[in-house]
């Protein structure tokens, strides 16, 4: 028989795995388009490629805003298993697309299924562990989105142009996930109560924005949106907004890779630190830390040993902000409501991942990128820190209906 301890190690791989997944697709894309431009396979041009790279994130957008909910009502495990089908079969068959535009309607599809992974994954990871852990339990669940990024990374230099076996790679990668995670992966004991509740006492979507957790909903909303604005920002445009500040390409692009370093251990760093301290002041201090750091950059600096270490500071404070700000929402929102909460948290930030680098990217257009790049996402992790500061106290944890608690 299956003990609590290793049940709960199991779903904690299977999750992290499903979030691995995003990483690998974010930079699988990214590593793919300039290819595409270069041989004008389908067709491809500057505009196509941008309108199916905005198409594949309001995919993740929309299938985090509904299918988050639906995990509420028919339960976690069948919904993340069904998502991570849904985006590797649509991941396969994308080298297939016989168009520009169905291209883009594979990669929408894909987002869906995507788009629920992350959400749910966290939902999942929450109340498998106790729930002191949770600030540890999604940072640590987001370290194989990084994870997940670098590993493509190499498979794009070891691929080159060959871009199909960096989709046929991840999608054959999240059919084999499938059947274990079938086999493997528990329905949330949490979730199993909360069930048993009476109708009249269980909440409902509408209760998101009620006297009872408005103010931690759209606190949660604004943070989420302002923390993956400075995650997408920076990953897309950090080399540009340093070749802009007269720093070389090669020293640009490492300060990328630094930047990256420096968010794992920041996950690291968060989730233990906010599972002693509290989440909410914890990511008060990760969002202002930040703030102050992005000013930072805006200066030129000579010395390459100050500059890599104010980088990665910078990864520390700023990629791990963002994901405070799940552990914050499935620390408050009872298990009836948490797959919604995290879902919507989520959905509003993936709108975020779509402002930042259009902005950034106006901004390097018209000849503005540095130092007001910096400028700008310095306000970006202020207002982070605002928000967090407009809720009076540390927001109480609500009555769950949970399952009994598993062993610390």
């Amino acid at each position: 028989m299956t003990t609590a301890p290793s049940r709960s190690a199991g779903t904690a791989v299977l999750c992290w795995l499903t979030v691995l997944l995003e990483g690998y697709d974010l930079v699988a894309l990214g590593a793919t388009i300039p290819i595409l431009l270069k041989t004008g396979h389908l067709g491809f041009t500057a505009a196509g490629a941008t309108a199916v790279a905005t198409v594949s994130l309001i995919g993740v957008a929309v299938g985090a805003a509904l299918l988050g909910p639906l995990t509420d009502r028919f339960g976690r495990r069948a919904l993340l298993i069904g998502s991570v089908a849904l985006f590797s079969v649509f991941t396969v068959v994308t080298p297939l697309a016989p168009s520009v535009a169905v291209f883009g309607v594979f990669r929408f599809v894909a987002g869906l299924g995507l788009g629920a992974c992350m959400p749910v994954a966290l939902t999942v990871m929450s109340e498998n562990l106790p729930a002191r852990r949770r600030a540890s339990a999604n940072t640590f669940t987001m370290t194989g989105y990084h994870v997940g990024a670098v590993l493509t990374s190499v498979l794009a230099l070891i691929a080159k142009e060959n871009w199909h076996v960096l989709f046929y790679g991840g999608g054959l990668a999240g059919i084999a996930v499938v059947p274990l995670m079938w086999w493997r992966l528990p329905e949330s004991a949490a979730f199993l109560e909360a069930k048993k509740q009476p109708e009249a006492e269980r909440t409902r979507l509408a209760d998101l924005l009620g006297p009872k957790y408005q103010r931690i909903t759209i606190a949660a909303w604004i943070g989420s949106f302002m923390g993956l604005l400075l995650v997408y920002g920076l990953n897309t445009w950090l080399p540009q907004l340093m070749r802009s500040a007269g720093y070389p390409l090669s020293t640009s692009i490492t300060l990328l890779l630094v930047l990256n370093v420096g968010a794992v251990i920041g996950l690291v760093l968060a989730g233990m630190i906010a599972d002693r301290r509290g989440i909410r002041p914890v990511a008060m201090i990760w969002f202002g830390a930040g703030a102050v750091l992005l000013a930072v950059l805006s200066v030129r600096i000579g010395s390459s040993v100050l500059l890599n270490t104010l980088v990665l500071l910078t990864g520390v404070f700023v990629f791990s902000a963002q994901v405070l700000i799940y552990g914050l929402v499935a620390h408050t929102f009872p298990a009836q409501l948490r797959g919604t909460a995290l879902g919507l948290t989520s959905a509003v930030g993936r709108l975020g991942s779509i402002v930042g680098p259009f902005i950034t990217g106006s901004l390097v257009t018209a000849g503005l990128a540095y130092p007001w790049g910096f400028w700008f996402f310095a306000a970006v992790a202020a207002l982070g820190l605002l928000t967090l500061l407009s809720l009076s106290g540390r927001p109480a944890r609500t009555t769950d209906v949970e399952a009994p608690a598993l062993p610390e």
